[in-house]
């Protein structure tokens, strides 16, 4: 078996399973979960029209390199969202959701051969960037985001040695967990380094239309055009329809960048096997063609995070984000600081599920920046997140 294998780290939801073995919760309260981040909103009407008027397409491999209308819908899009300009034929690949196409992308970029081969990657962060990276044989710098900065990442930290070995940099704008919003001027300090250091970078932007400010977020591809890197090089972003369309079981995304990056990674992918099906396609053309059901979806969230941020803002030491679907809290007043045992306790008294911080990052000079923290996806109704979030008030205020 490939050794790497045994370099990976247990997922944060098998973690919590673990915490939360052998306790039954107490049943005067019906369960909520607010640990995944999974969507819950309704699928819009018309992707699954498009699904069932396309079934059709079933009865045919899918190319890799994915069907032009996809392409040029997905570069419309592009156009009409950050102002750039995108060649379909070059610079846009299907994939088969970001996550399959972070690990994928890693793979392709990884040269293990290099002695010290190494990936940055934000902390806390996503877990499939960590074993994307170990996988593909490379050592992992995590650089710490700074709550003290809006939960901007420390870059300045990372060591000139260390930026002269990295291979691919991981960025996630808006980010998991805290929704902090990359600026300009961070992209520029990045792709500065990134010209001096020759590394990749991957920008995962599924919570991009997911927004709580009046200006959406800055994307990669446009902090690059606006930076006069027209050809975006050494850049690839990624996102996907599951949290903008509410469709994450039909695993649909694209990526767009650098064409040569697009070009290696296309060539890989023709071997890696993960041609997205043209009745998805045609289901995603759809939805990147409408703005009406993105623009309620997001009317949906705003609505939950006014009703829930003041409740919590109260107890706990969380503010809205800038974007994304999660409050990231701290709870160092509670349980003696420790985010494991505030999940826990809160899971048994009051049967609401969360996520201890100290799951979503990596301990590092002996400090751990998830810990003392909570991380709580308002992906339900609202009234079901109104209603965790009493179950939680009551919970702090019965142990201080």
């Amino acid at each position: 078996m490939n050794p790497n294998l045994s370099r990976l780290q247990p997922y944060p939801f098998e973690r919590l399973r673990q915490l939360f073995a052998g306790i039954t919760p107490n049943p005067a309260y019906r369960p909520i979960s607010l640990g995944i981040g999974e969507p819950k909103h309704a699928t819009p009407a018309l992707v699954t029209e498009a699904l069932v008027n396309n079934l059709s397409g079933l009865s045919t491999y899918p190319a890799t390199g994915g069907e032009a209308a996809f392409k040029q819908a997905v570069c419309r899009w592009l156009e009409r969202r950050y102002g750039v300009v995108a060649n379909p034929g070059s610079q846009v690949l299907p994939v088969t959701g970001s996550r399959e196409a972070l690990f994928a992308l890693t793979q392709a970029v990884v040269d293990s051969s290099r002695p010290g081969a190494t990936v940055i990657c934000p902390n806390p962060f996503y877990q499939i960037y960590e074993g994307a990276a170990l996988l593909a044989g490379a050592q992992v710098h995590y650089v710490a985001s700074d709550p003290a900065r809006n939960f901007a990442i420390d870059w300045d930290s990372v060591p000139t040695e260390v930026w002269q070995r990295t291979q691919l940099i991981f960025v996630c704008s808006p980010g998991n967990p805290t929704g902090a919003v990359m600026p300009l001027e961070e992209w520029r300090k990045l792709f500065e380094l990134s010209d001096q250091h020759g590394f990749v970078i991957a920008s995962d932007e599924c919570y991009s239309e997911i927004y709580f400010r009046d200006e959406p977020p800055l994307g990669s591809l446009q902090a690059a055009v606006k930076l006069g890197r027209h050809d975006f090089r050494n850049l690839i972003a990624l996102t996907s329809l599951s949290k903008r369309s509410n469709v994450p079981g039909m695993r649909s995304g694209f990526v767009a960048g650098n064409a040569e990056l697009i070009k290696q990674f296309l060539l890989y992918r023709t071997y890696h096997g993960c041609a997205m099906s043209t009745v998805v396609q045609a289901a995603s053309i759809a939805a990147w063609g409408d703005e009406q059901h993105v623009i309620d979806n997001r009317d949906q969230y705003r609505s939950k995070f006014n009703a829930v941020t003041p409740m919590l803002a109260g107890i706990l030491d969380v503010a809205l984000p800038d974007a994304a679907f999660y409050l990231w809290a701290g709870v160092k007043q509670c349980c003696a600081g420790s985010d494991t045992e505030f999940a826990r306790a809160l899971y048994a008294h009051y049967n609401v599920t969360v996520l201890p911080g100290s799951y979503l990052a990596r301990e590092v000079g002996g400090l751990n920046p998830g810990a003392g923290r909570i991380r709580m996806a308002l992906v339900a109704e609202t009234a079901e997140c109104v209603e965790a979030a009493e179950r939680i008030v009551q919970f702090v205020k019965s142990i201080t």
